[in-house]
């Protein structure tokens, strides 16, 4: 024998799946139609989602070798003199590096004392020339001018 409180919790349950179905029925009726067509989606050539296919008459050829990965490559850098000049901005003997500021540009370089080729100072006028090292340029081949 089944409880009132059986009952009613049986006859909400029933609504429940019946409103499930209905909701079901609903969707089905209001849908579009399905298929691969409907859910395709495009990428035009300035990056936006559209739902038009592209036009093959726009269609450009890319040549795969032009794709790089990663980092890109470094394009040969502006044509700097070879040999510069400068002054010593800041020279740490004990610690054996300092700054080489540049003569017309106010650029600050890198110098460890294994490139310097004369024993340097502050203030000292040098001559010097330009590498990259792991975080910038740095001075190189340094000597008294």
């Amino acid at each position: 024998m089944a409880t009132f409180e059986k009952r009613e919790k049986e006859k909400k349950r029933q609504q429940k799946k019946e409103e499930k179905e209905r909701r079901k029925q609903e969707r089905k009726a209001n849908s579009l139609g399905g298929g691969l067509e409907n859910m395709m989606a495009y990428v035009d050539e300035f990056g936006r989602i559209t739902d038009t296919p592209p036009d093959p008459a726009k269609r450009k050829e890319i040549d795969i070798s032009e794709i790089e990965i990663g980092v890109p490559r470094r394009a040969q850098e502006d044509e700097q003199p070879a040999i510069r000049s400068g002054r010593v901005d800041f020279f740490d003997s004990s610690k054996g590096f300092g700054f080489i500021r540049e003569d017309g540009t106010q650029e600050r370089f890198f110098v460890h004392v294994s490139r310097v080729e004369d024993a340097i100072a502050d203030g000292d006028k040098v001559r010097f020339e330009v590498e990259r090292g792991p975080k910038g340029m740095n001075a190189v081949n340094v000597k008294k001018a």
